[in-house]
């Protein structure tokens, strides 16, 4: 019997300069899921570090109560540990599901590091410590600050020029030492979602709105960026830089005059965020498919490829967990990474090709069964659907 409970684990990198909006993000993520008046069927989101867990809530209720902006991290990046703990979760019914419990580790990346040198040898140590800590991730985040945009109007290409520099200097001064063990990277975020954090600041715009003002005025810059990331990797073509779009707003900012401090936050009032853990653990698994059968893909970098992906896609199915675990077995014995696709491509294609009416059939056909794990991943994918439809989010095809 497998030990209880069973753990799957994603991870996700956050990149924002200073002020951003990176702490007001994680904290409004968090913060309405811990309030009485919070609903869901399904799952508890619990901060598995407890003294991490009061301060992002205190940072939410400072803003809710009285508007209060978080003090911002300038000399260290975290990782925020988060555990998706499903409703039920009895010894006999976990048995039978590949996982019971969904891990988010949030890598968040100080935005005063992109602007600043290192001040001295043990910040340049903890800025590669950071690095490693956000290697596993599949999914990175690159926020693009909607208020800068507004700043620049007209003339964007001034912000967005230096800020894709910045992100792309970073890199480049990061790579020795990131390539100086093992060489090119396996094992590295795959999917850069370009994100415009405070899109409240914009309310007329859509995700195409965004993505085309992008194009527009820093094609170039972003395609740099790319080339430098890919330059970092094992099997570069296996990666999506300015392929992806998301807008996101963590509340409703009311400004004083003169517009420097918020006189009301209205944290009810968000765009995209509830889409953090759907983009963690969903579209990693849709992009390997994609991958797989676009390209031959070593076996190393396919184990690296959307960590867990088996998993999640037998759990999107309701397979049971020993099904899971003969392909598995099956999979360790393969040697070649066209032997791992053959035999995973009928969970990974069905799990991807589940959309739009089947998928909601699936869904509450999981509800009324009480398979809550079901449940609660169709409900990821389905809020990843509605979030294109809503031109919130643009993913690559």
């Amino acid at each position: 019997m497998a030990n209880f409970p069973k753990v799957q684990e994603q991870n996700i990198a956050v990149f924002g300069e200073a002020g951003s909006g990176k702490t007001v993000l994680v904290s409004s993520f968090y913060g309405p899921t811990q309030e009485s008046a919070y609903q869901n069927e399904l799952w508890d989101l619990v901060a598995l570090q407890p003294g991490q867990g009061n301060r992002l809530l205190q940072t939410y209720l400072g803003m809710r109560d009285t508007a209060t902006m978080p003090i911002q991290n300038r000399f260290s990046g975290i990782t925020y540990q988060f555990a998706v703990k499903l409703k039920t979760t009895g010894l006999k019914e976990s048995t039978k599901r590949p996982f019971d419990e969904l891990r988010l580790m949030w890598h968040d990346y100080p935005g005063e590091w992109f602007e600043s040198d290192p001040d001295g040898e043990e910040e340049k140590q903890r800025r590669l410590e950071t690095w490693k800590n956000l290697l596993k991730s599949d999914v990175a985040l690159i926020l693009v600050d909607g208020q800068k945009l507004l700043k620049y109007r007209g003339e964007e290409e001034r912000y967005l020029t230096s800020l894709f520099a910045n992100y792309r200097q970073n890199f480049l001064r990061a790579k020795d030492d990131l390539l100086a063990t093992d060489g090119p990277l396996v094992e590295f975020p795959r999917i850069w979602i370009l994100a415009l954090s405070k899109s409240d600041l914009l309310p007329d715009w859509t995700v195409e709105n965004f993505r085309d003002l992008l194009i527009q005025k820093s094609a170039g810059e972003i395609n740099s960026l790319r080339d430098t990331i890919a330059s970092l990797l094992d099997t570069p073509e296996a990666l999506s830089l300015g392929e992806d779009f998301l807008l996101l707003s963590s509340a409703k900012f009311q400004m004083k005059p003169g517009g420097y401090e918020p006189s009301e936050i209205d944290l009810t009032q968000r765009i995209g965020v509830d889409l953090i853990l759907p983009l963690a653990s969903i579209l990693p698994l849709e992009r390997r498919v994609q991958w797989q059968q676009q390209f031959d893909i070593p076996l190393k970098v396919v184990d690296s490829l959307a960590d867990g992906a088996e998993v999640i896609a037998a759990a999107l199915l309701g397979l049971k967990y020993k099904t899971v675990e003969r392909v598995l077995k099956r999979v360790v014995r393969s040697n070649r990474a066209a032997g791992v696709f053959i035999q995973l491509a009928p969970i990974l294609s069905a799990a991807v090709a589940a959309a739009g009416p089947t998928l909601r059939e699936i869904h509450n056909d999981a509800r009324t069964k009480h398979d809550h794990l079901r449940a609660m991943l169709t409900q990821f994918k389905l809020d990843l659907e509605q979030a294109v439809t809503d031109n919130v989010a643009l993913f690559r095809k």
